[in-house]
């Protein structure tokens, strides 16, 4: 499958989950989620660096924006953002990113998830299907998830997804302020040659 045959917008459900993109009636929702998330997601969540001589430090899009932005991204089969419905309510996100085809044919997963719904198995189930999605579908050959080291849910997380951990990322996103170090963990498509 090429990135212009990507029918947006997607939606992929299981028993228990939908993947969805945001749409502009979720801002109420959405912006609830996140406020009563902030504090358990901050120590997580990408910053962007000051960049010297930068007149206006860059800011991150209003809500209207994002959904444009992960719409267009989304269309061009770039970056698949999509919340995760369970029980009728967002409990979080998961984006898989950086979608390169050609010789390389890989992509990068990163996910969030509401602290009322952490452990209940949701996140790896969403991994488990953006990972399968990934394979099939547009039939990439490697997935990454790159994780900060004192993340041990989220590494737990990779691992049941089945992604075996590569290597060291020193200095790899600016989160919480700073350049963080990062655990790469990668699951490969074994039906591709």
């Amino acid at each position: 499958m090429s990135s212009t045959s990507l029918h947006w917008p997607l939606v992929i459900k299981t028993t228990r989950l939908t993947l969805r993109p945001l749409r502009l009636r979720d801002k109420s929702q959405w912006d609830r989620v996140r406020a009563e998330n902030h504090d358990w997601l901050n120590p997580w969540e990408a910053t962007l660096p000051r960049i010297h001589g930068e007149r206006n430090p860059q800011r991150f899009p209003s809500f209207y924006a994002m959904v444009a932005s992960h719409n267009r991204e989304g269309k061009a089969g770039r970056s698949l953002s999509m919340t995760i419905w369970f029980e009728n309510k967002i409990v979080g996100q998961i984006s898989m990113g950086g979608i390169i085809y050609g010789a390389l044919r890989g992509a990068h997963i990163g996910y969030w998830v509401d602290k009322r719904h952490a452990n209940l198995g949701i996140i790896t189930e969403a991994v488990r299907t953006m990972t399968e999605f990934a394979f099939s579908v547009l039939e990439l050959h490697r997935v990454e998830i790159n994780i900060r080291p004192e993340n041990i849910a989220s590494r737990r997380v990779a691992e049941k997804a089945g992604y075996i951990f590569e290597g060291e990322r020193p200095r790899y996103l600016h989160i919480d302020g700073n350049w963080r170090d990062h655990l790469c963990f990668v699951k490969e498509n074994t039906n591709i040659s």
